[in-house]
């Protein structure tokens, strides 16, 4: 008996492209629809499962929804005369309605429940034009990609920090200028104390002098009363 007919649309239907250079992991995604109002169980096969990494490589796709699958290649030696001769296969049936284990529902489906559909693999490298243009527009959809709210934040983070560009300038001249004050202070405040102590040492030497000037004169006058009397 032939094998029921695929229920799920590939996208693409029958070849998977993966573009170069191949010294890194290339990429490229297989969109899996499921049309009808039955769940489906789904595996993704490979001829070269070494060479390929699958995500997600089986599952259940609701009725009526779709999912991405992304097929990794491997970095590889690129051969140009070397045609790719790996292929995918997405295996399918519908899932019964009580269905608990999905494993178990692989194991005891019958031949004719499965669906499938094959897909070749085709490894192109980009042209020299190519590289040129894509470096060239690079900037542009950099650009494009920053929507009016991120340019918008990056307006107002400029902003921000000139104020606080600013506000440093101004923190720092006040700084300058306070120091300079209390420079201005403890040069007047040196050369009133030594103004002060220069007047207090005067005033003693004046108030010694003084003393000095008194006791000679007691001192003459008491010499006089003595001469006087002993002239008498």
């Amino acid at each position: 008996m032939a094998r029921s007919e695929q229920v799920l649309l590939l996208e693409p239907q029958h070849e998977l492209k993966f573009r170069g250079p191949f010294t890194d992991v290339v990429t490229t995604t297989l969109k899996l629809s499921n049309p009808t109002d039955r769940n489906v169980c789904f595996k993704v096969k490979t001829t070269a499962p070494r060479r390929y990494c699958v995500r997600p490589n089986s599952g259940i796709i609701d009725a009526g929804t779709s999912i991405n699958v992304s097929v990794m290649l491997q970095p590889f030696d690129y051969d140009p005369n070397e045609k790719s001769k790996h292929k995918f296969m997405v295996q399918s049936l519908l899932a019964p309605y009580d269905m608990t284990d999905m494993e178990g529902v692989w194991k005891e489906a019958k031949p004719d429940d499965l669906m499938d559909s094959k897909l070749r693999c085709a490894f192109e490298m980009p042209l020299e034009n190519d590289k040129t243009s894509e470096l060239t527009s690079l900037p542009k959809s950099a650009s494009a990609s920053l929507d009016d709210g991120e340019v918008k934040k990056i307006m107002e983070e400029c902003k921000r920090l000139q104020m606080e560009v600013q506000r440093l300038r101004e923190e720092n001249k006040q700084i300058r200028e306070d120091d300079g004050l209390r420079k201005r202070k403890v040069t007047v405040m040196a050369a009133h104390s030594s103004s002060s102590s220069a007047t207090v040492a005067t005033g003693m030497r004046e108030e010694g002098l003084s003393t000095r000037i008194l006791a000679l004169c007691v001192l003459f006058f008491v010499l006089g009363v003595i001469i006087g009397k002993l002239a008498l």
